[in-house]
């Protein structure tokens, strides 16, 4: 779970991006695409600012939201265990549309809601969020929309999802994506950019919500759920089926479980137990 610091902006769509690492650090939310559709998330550790995630996308403590990771560096001190199926679709489906519901890890610290002691977690195949990712550590991650409303797939439609809490827009020369205002210091005076005038100044007090634009995504079908937590280690269900096809995840977890006795990932039984209304992107 470890985090990098970003380096100085040398283009407008690095001080987009400071700005969101910056923004997640002091316990904003901020809107990101991802391979399915937009998310909208926060620190995975901070409890305060997943509290504030689902009361902004109005769900909740009972649908957890899911966890974005940069890599499967990530799962050490996340996942109690990653069984032999798991690494099999994470070795050929990570990064991309698949999320895994695996068990957590019991010293970890996370108030995401009621989990049942266990973490859903997914690598998202996007650059701009995977370099999030790598600087913030694990984001707690769900579609950016308000519950029950289609899933945005563009920024204007991420924007549109909570307009009275985003925070700037492109026209705003102070706001995400513009230079500050010149001679503007960060609030409590601690720069995100030391030394770089034209760097991202004044997103360290976590207020509303900020929007990283990554262009338009394939959406609105959102990633597909298998749960490998507990029991289902050996015998996968798939809660959600998303993007990735089921014939897919069969072909990689099925010689699997064959040769350890389990039944095959196969048959309408395999597919939609348990299935979430709505998760993450």
């Amino acid at each position: 779970m470890s985090e990098q610091h970003a380096a100085p902006c040398q283009a407008p769509e690095d001080c987009e991006l400071i700005r969101a690492i910056a923004h997640v650090h002091a316990g904003g939310l901020v809107v990101l695409p991802t391979d399915t559709v937009y998310g909208i998330g926060a620190a995975a550790g901070n409890a305060t600012a997943v509290a504030r995630l689902l009361e902004v996308k109005g769900r909740g403590r009972h649908m957890p939201p899911p966890v974005l990771i940069s890599g499967p560096e990530q799962l050490d001190g996340v996942a109690a265990r990653v069984p032999p199926t798991a690494r099999a679709l994470i070795r050929a489906f990570w990064p991309g549309a698949l999320t895994l519901i695996l068990d957590a890890d019991p010293s970890l610290g996370w108030d995401l809601g009621e989990t049942g002691a266990t973490v859903a977690l997914r690598m998202p195949n996007h650059p701009l969020t995977l370099a999030l990712l790598r600087a913030t550590g694990p984001m707690a991650v769900t579609s950016a929309n308000p519950t029950g409303q289609p899933p945005a797939t563009d920024a204007a439609s991420g924007r549109a999802a909570f307009p009275r809490s985003v925070r700037g827009s492109r026209d705003d020369p102070t706001a995400l994506g513009g230079r500050p205002t010149p001679g503007r210091r960060p609030r409590g005076g601690r720069a995100v950019n030391p030394g770089d005038p034209d760097g991202p100044d004044d997103f360290e007090d976590g207020a509303g919500i900020l929007v990283l634009d990554g262009g338009p995504t394939p959406g609105p079908v959102p990633s597909t759920i298998v749960n490998l937590a507990g029991d289902h280690a050996l015998a996968p269900v798939v809660v959600r089926q998303g993007a990735l096809p089921h014939a897919r995840l069969a072909a990689v977890v099925d010689p699997i479980l064959t040769a350890l006795g389990a039944p095959p990932l196969t048959g309408p039984d395999a597919v939609g137990r348990g299935a979430p209304k709505e998760a993450g992107a």
